[in-house]
């Protein structure tokens, strides 16, 4: 199958076509779609169901079970994996009294599942149990979140969506927040998302075109304790749903590779990490406060959270992607604004530290700090949980 088969043409100003148009929601029923992180903990699954009536209350929400063999968080001989709605939003896709359910993940034994079938040693797949319990004990000092979600848009042969698919496009320099067919592809998808966003209720605060061509961002927050983690996956599911409909795919990859598909047999196909050269990679980057901080004096607070940080570098990066730490290898090299993964650094308004202080925080001796380190495809629920336990809890 030749690379012209999957082709998206672009601009991607073509309409998607309603095929229930003239079908009005069902006034009283609702459909429920449950969403879940799978056991990439990077990839989402979901699937929905019927109820009787749009829930009130998350609590409302049954209890539902699906196959873990199939997602790698079981084995088939004891596959019943569990789903526990925590929270909810208006569904901009099917309107009405429908909703998104965000879901947590539990095993037989109605534990925080653990397997993963990728590994030969268990690791945690719901990362959600533990940061809640984390944010509870610090909902005191009030704790907000806000992350900027970079990511990549592909064409359905995994190349980058708008690259010359036997060359590469010039130079980084003119595509951040560019304007103008040479300089941005995409943008149909962004704005399409940011309104289904808005209709979800989630609190986007903004979007733009970034470094790399075909790669954008969208900033969720500020959030406040575990619903940092809850928005910016429901987020990244909206995102993937509405280039379904353009034909495109989405990569929250720092640095992704690229499969020859054209290739005449599977063992000949080669992955090319067609980013891996002048082009910036994705992150995830993590702007946190407490009350304290974000008062008079919150400097004091910023700089006693720097030196925790540092202490903790090496348990952080093994938190911040999804593979232990490898895939933020490929990004965190010192270049491209990014800091060295081996060496914690901070500054003000220096994008190669690990961690930033804006110059304006500096100035006024309050309010926010900037952790840059996360990478694209990381969980927010152990990202805000290890920073959490690492710089606020306990006191």
């Amino acid at each position: 199958m030749t690379h012209e088969q999957f082709h998206v043409r672009i601009p991607l100003g073509t309409a998607v076509v309603d095929q229930f148009l003239g079908l009005k929601p069902h006034p009283t029923i609702c459909q429920a779609t449950y969403i879940w992180i799978d056991g990439t903990g990077e990839h989402l699954r979901c699937k929905t169901r019927t109820l009787d009536a749009s829930p009130t209350s998350i609590e409302q929400y049954p209890i539902w079970n699906y196959d873990g063999s199939s997602t790698g968080q079981a084995v088939g001989r004891d596959s019943d994996t569990y789903l526990k709605a925590v929270a909810h939003y208006p569904d901009p896709f099917l309107g009405g009294q429908n909703r998104l359910v965000m879901c947590e993940t539990f095993d037989k034994d109605m534990k925080p599942t653990e397997y993963r079938i990728q590994r030969t040693v268990s690791s945690a797949t719901n990362h959600r149990a533990k940061c809640a319990q984390i944010m509870k004990g610090i909902a005191h000092q009030v704790p907000w979140f806000g992350m900027e979600q970079e990511y990549l848009l592909l064409d359905r042969d995994g190349y980058p969506l708008g690259w010359p698919k036997n060359g590469f496009p010039a130079k980084q320099g003119p595509y951040y927040c560019g304007v103008g067919a040479n300089k941005v592809v995409g943008r149909e998808i962004v704005e399409t998302h940011y309104r289904a966003c808005l209709h979800a209720g989630l609190k986007i605060f903004g979007t733009n075109a970034e470094v790399t061509p075909g790669q954008w961002e969208f900033q969720i927050g500020c959030c406040e304790g575990i619903a940092m983690g809850d928005e910016l996956w429901m987020a990244r599911f909206l995102l993937h749903r509405v280039a379904e409909q353009f034909g495109v795919i989405v990569t929250f990859d720092p640095k992704p590779a690229w499969c020859i598909t054209s290739a005449p047999t599977f063992s000949n196909r080669r992955l090319v990490e067609i980013t891996m050269g002048e082009w910036n990679g994705a992150g995830c980057h993590t702007n946190v406060s407490t009350a304290a901080i974000r008062a008079p004096g919150g400097m004091k607070h910023i700089e006693a959270a720097m030196k925790k940080l540092e202490a903790k570098h090496q348990d952080h990066m093994r938190m911040y992607d999804p593979n232990g730490g490898r895939d933020n290898l490929k990004r965190l090299t010192g270049r491209h604004e990014t800091s060295s993964v081996d060496k914690f650094s901070w500054g003000v308004a220096n994008r190669g530290c690990s961690v930033r202080i804006p110059r304006s925080v500096a100035e006024e001796g309050k309010g926010y700090f900037e952790d840059r380190r996360p990478s694209s495809n990381c969980d927010p629920y152990a990202v805000t949980g290890m920073i959490a336990q690492t710089c606020f809890l306990g006191l």
